[in-house]
């Protein structure tokens, strides 16, 4: 029994790295089919009023799960009310809207190659924040980060719609950097349920500015199916799985990880769209790749 006690905290300690990668390759896949939904939807649902409506079937997704506990901590919730606050305008209200808004015109692939590049700012904002990275980790970042530009170079061209999704990134890598200051004793449930409804007010506003604008949309299963993906898919198990994995790994690792996303939006546009994917692609495919394998393994 004493050896066995022993041993226990070293494979769990083991396990965890595994487990982390495993979450954060979860939420990018999953991410990754959220910005063909946010293209396909452009012509038919505002860009406000998508954001708006997936944290609404986001909320009522996990508030079964996370509600009662967040109503347990709302004192330590209160507490720390400014970094909540600061989490869910990053990683709710405003990122998914800069999202949408950049689905108006820039293709569903292009955003994913743009958003491949948030890893480097969040690796950035970890150093800042005094993390060391590594050698193997920093080579493996700048491998996965000449894939994506290799990418870019194969003939993408540049919309306005880019310079949302360049401020999305930016939005995206401030909130999984955040998320390394999480309070310990905050539950993970807890935290997703308040960033969700917190990032939902956040959105009132400017939907009801939307509504009367540019009046709502005709519910029909070709806006309701896409909007319960990103609402429960993309949103609930996604974000979950997100920042389990940066508890785990740190914003850094799972970042390189998050390099796969152009790699998962080329096969997703391939598959679903019946896009083609020439040499220069695959070569910055298997960049990429290796960059991830590289960068997100352990350290000695």
């Amino acid at each position: 029994m004493p050896r066995t006690t022993a041993s226990a905290p070293p494979a769990r300690q083991a396990a965890a790295p595994a487990a982390g990668l495993a979450l954060a390759a979860l939420a990018t896949l999953v991410w990754s089919g959220s910005f063909v939904a946010s293209r396909g939807l452009h012509d038919s649902v505002p860009p406000v009023q998508h954001a708006f409506w997936r944290w609404v079937v986001a909320l009522v997704a996990v508030a079964p799960f996370g509600a009662r506990q967040a109503w347990r901590q709302r004192a330590l919730i209160r507490h720390h009310a400014r970094y909540v606050l600061l989490a869910s305008f990053l990683g709710v209200a405003t990122y998914n809207t800069l999202v949408n808004q950049a689905g108006l015109t820039t293709p569903a692939a292009t955003m994913g190659m743009i958003m491949a590049a948030s890893p480097v700012l969040m690796a950035l904002f970890e150093r800042l924040g005094g993390v060391r990275l590594g050698a193997r980790r920093t080579t493996g970042l700048l491998i996965a980060c000449a894939g994506v530009a290799l990418l870019f170079g194969g003939g993408t061209a540049f919309s306005p719609g880019d310079l949302w999704m360049i401020a999305a990134a930016c939005c995206f890598a401030g909130y999984s950097a955040l998320l390394r200051r999480k309070p310990t004793e905050l539950g993970g449930t807890a935290f997703l349920c308040t960033t969700f409804a917190v990032g939902t007010a956040l959105l009132l506003p400017v939907q009801a500015a939307s509504v009367t604008v540019q009046g709502g949309f005709t519910p029909t299963p070709g806006t309701v199916l896409p909007l319960l993906y990103v609402g429960v898919a993309s949103s609930a198990v996604a974000f979950f799985a997100w920042n389990k994995a940066i508890t785990l790994i740190g914003a850094t690792r799972a970042g390189i990880v998050y390099h796969l996303q152009p790699v998962c939006v080329a096969v997703l546009s391939w598959a679903v769209l019946g896009e083609t994917t020439g040499p220069p692609q695959l070569l910055s495919m298997a960049l990429i790749l290796g960059g991830v394998v590289l960068g997100a393994g352990s350290r000695r």
